[in-house]
């Protein structure tokens, strides 16, 4: 989110270390809406919530959450402005916009000054106060005026579209048209932005690469507001327009953005493929930031890749190390579970447990990962013995044996691991599958089941 707005530099939040440079195509995406000011208001839901301690978010966000949901307040605001010199400043920028004699450096002008304003959206600051339960500084009336004052700058701007159809080419209307849905979604609600991104993409004789920024800004936009469903939908016709062409660095992007859709779902292992293939390449900093996308991979691979990949992608990889210092508490779990020093790893998932809770797109499924984890770190303890005794995989764990059985009985009872407790003698006995008889028993299942349906299919046909 931006820094600079109408709040004391104390309470600015940290800036972020930039460990790569976007893409031409990146750098040409609408710098709204703010994926970090989407994280920023996800942690305040989880302080609020009580599902993220105070101190955790401190030390995760490097300030205060008190602190930090002024700025948010004041940026989706008017920046702790009055509403009619925020309104009067908006207006200029419109202004400038509309009449500048080159539209592409005026773009690219107004581009920069967009991060440096407050959004002056009523829809996300109602949906903000109701949500945080905060006080309200701007009044129904105050958001009132906001929102006639933007149906009236969409007039405007739409109007610039009619102008270029009748005056201009293609290019100026798609730009006239990128104008009204980029206000749209800084300034107005999702489904306004949404229908205005749908005018864009509808466009005739729109390119692929045009085409797909639009989707991947819908994407963004449905992101944002935590449409998930809407969002997959979005990124399925991208991926369409893609088969028919498109660049190199798009293709690239849009594979972050697939990868960021598998989280949501819970395809992890699919989410890991993208993300380490998306690694070395990365430039989608509009999506996320490098050390975030990093996170994604590494919690991802520890689940997926086997022990030699996981070695040589993420524990060695020289792009991972670039950013270790920025994400210390990752980095620590991949490594102790490579060195098998157990202890560690577990108090390793302790920590990382709150940068899964504090993260948006990871929150709904920390109790899964925290899960598989743990059930990673028995099967790897577990393969190195055919028998090992209670008291020796507790010590090696640092937990006490009441614990340790009750995960593994758990696991056990689930399925999920091979092995049996004799709770007589203390001892865990591996139970290793014949896997060749395992896939014999399975196929002969598999084709029973299949001959029955067939016999069912032959009796209706018969019929």
């Amino acid at each position: 989110m931006a820094p600079t707005m109408d709040v004391d530099e104390t309470n600015s939040p940290p800036k972020k270390k930039t460990h790569t440079s976007p893409s031409a195509s990146a750098e040409s995406a609408s710098p709204h809406p703010s994926m970090s000011l989407a994280q920023d208001i996800h942690r305040l839901v989880m302080v609020h919530t009580g599902k993220l301690s105070t101190e955790d978010a401190r030390q995760i966000m490097g300030m205060d959450p008190e602190a930090l949901l002024q700025i948010v307040m004041d940026k989706v605001g008017t920046g702790g402005k009055s509403v009619q010199d925020a309104i009067k400043d908006n207006e200029e920028r419109l202004k400038h916009r509309t009449e500048a004699e080159e539209p592409a450096a005026a773009a690219e002008k107004a581009a920069e000054d967009e991060l440096q304003q407050p959004l002056l959206n009523p829809s996300l600051y109602q949906h903000l106060v109701s949500m945080l339960a905060c006080p309200a500084p701007l009044s129904p009336s105050d958001l009132a005026t906001l929102a006639e004052h933007h149906k009236s700058s969409i007039s405007t701007l739409k109007s610039l579209i009619t102008k270029a159809q009748e005056e201009a080419g293609d290019m100026e209307v798609l730009s006239a048209k990128l104008a009204v849905a980029r206000y749209c979604t800084k300034c107005c609600s999702k489904e306004e932005a949404l229908e205005a991104y749908e005018e864009v993409v509808g466009s005739l004789k729109l390119s692929v690469g045009k085409k797909l920024d639009g989707y991947l800004e819908m994407a963004r936009v449905c992101s944002f507001w935590g449409d998930w469903k809407r969002m997959g939908e979005v990124l399925d016709k991208a991926s369409k327009v893609i088969e028919k062409g498109g660049d190199w660095d798009r293709r690239n992007r849009l594979k972050a953005y697939k990868a960021i859709s598998y989280l949501l779902v819970r395809d992890l292992q699919s989410a890991s493929k993208l993300l380490v293939d998306g690694i070395a390449t990365f430039s989608c900093t509009e999506l996320c930031d490098y050390p975030e996308f990093i996170m994604y991979a590494v919690v991802t691979s520890l689940l997926h890749l086997p022990r030699t990949e996981l070695k040589k992608s993420i524990i060695d990889g020289s792009e991972i190390l670039q950013v270790a210092n920025d994400i210390p508490a990752v980095l620590k779990l991949a490594n102790t579970l490579y060195d098998c020093d157990y202890t560690q790893f577990l108090h390793g998932l302790v920590a990382l447990n709150h940068h899964l809770i504090a993260n948006r797109y990871l929150q709904t499924h920390a109790g899964y990962i925290i899960r598989e984890l743990h059930l990673l770190g028995f099967r790897q303890f577990l393969d190195s013995y055919q028998s090992v005794t209670l008291e020796s995989m507790a010590a090696s764990f640092g937990v006490s044996i009441e614990f340790l059985d009750l995960q593994l009985s758990r696991f056990i009872a689930s399925g999920r691991l091979t092995a049996k407790i004799d709770n007589v003698g203390g001892i865990v006995e591996t139970n290793r599958p014949d896997w060749k008889n395992a896939r014999y028993r399975e196929m002969i299942q598999k084709g029973d089941l299949l001959l029955n349906r067939i016999q069912k299919l032959g009796r209706v046909v018969d019929l």
